[in-house]
């Protein structure tokens, strides 16, 4: 075993991201036990490792000696995704600035959708995700928006792929994803009521590069209570896709294909 590592023949790399993998479902603060139980680690490795992360800025204790991502991590991160998430940010905050509601923009990532930027309402909305956060495609309405204008070959792939359940009104039977995903192509917009959270729905249209391939969709969530007025902000929810791909086309070609168009496959 390489290193004192429960896993046969694992790198020093391997085991450094096995540790970072741990905050990737929650940022939350974890303990030196709690990290090593999560990553498959001794307990000897994952301290040695946990205080070269920290020397570095990785990873940072807070006031109970707990350990959570560190500033430089993030500062890292931030780049990623950077020319999409720059155009986009101007027209997201006005779309907040004009509707108050709680808006985000997303791209495919395999067979997940990844937040790229989120501006926040005011008014309460059960939130299932954040800014670089991760849900399935199929449950959500970014997702299902992108979906609908994707080629065959990822369609299938997403949904012959583990269609996870994540509340009682999520859909999971590939024909009745095929044909919601027939019905968006048709209108336009994806509309998702509960599937990931109760409590709160959300509307999403796709956007488009200049060649007409999907590389993001724009959503907006409200709460199930007012899913009457999702149709609403359709207008403004279009107007908006088309002015983030105007913005778009104003991007080089090969710095957006980086960013946004080669990702991974769908698992």
């Amino acid at each position: 075993m390489a290193g004192g590592t429960t896993t046969p023949g694992q790198s020093v790399t391997s085991r450094i991201l096995s540790i970072l993998a741990v905050f990737e479902d929650s940022p939350a603060p974890r303990s030196l036990s709690e990290i090593s139980t999560a990553s498959g680690l001794p307990h000897s490795t994952t301290h040695r490792l946990l205080g070269e992360l920290e020397e570095w800025g990785a990873v940072q204790k807070d006031a109970r000696g707990r350990y959570q991502i560190g500033l430089r991590l993030w500062e890292l991160g931030q780049h990623a995704g950077r020319q999409l998430r720059d155009v986009a940010r101007p027209f997201l905050q006005d779309l907040f600035g004009l509707t108050r509601e709680t808006v985000h923009i997303a791209i495919r990532d395999g067979a997940e959708v990844l937040y790229i930027d989120r501006v926040y309402g005011t008014r309460r909305v059960p939130q299932a995700s954040r800014v670089g956060g991760r849900l399935p495609m199929h449950a959500t309405a970014v997702g299902r928006a992108m979906l609908a204008f994707e080629e065959d070959w990822v369609r299938d792939a997403v949904l012959v792929s583990d269609l996870a359940q994540r509340t009682e009104f999520t859909k999971t039977d590939p024909a009745l994803i095929g044909k919601d995903l027939e019905r968006i192509r048709a209108q336009g917009f994806a509309i998702a009521s509960e599937e990931v959270r109760l409590g709160s729905c959300s509307i999403a249209v796709p956007v488009f590069d200049g060649e007409g391939h999907v590389v993001a969709a724009l959503g907006m969530v409200l709460p199930t209570s007012r899913a009457h007025q999702l149709e609403h902000n359709l207008p403004i929810l279009l107007g908006t896709a088309e002015r983030i791909q105007s913005g778009i086309a104003r991007v080089p070609a090969s710095t957006l294909r980086n960013e946004v168009l080669h990702r991974r496959p769908a698992r």
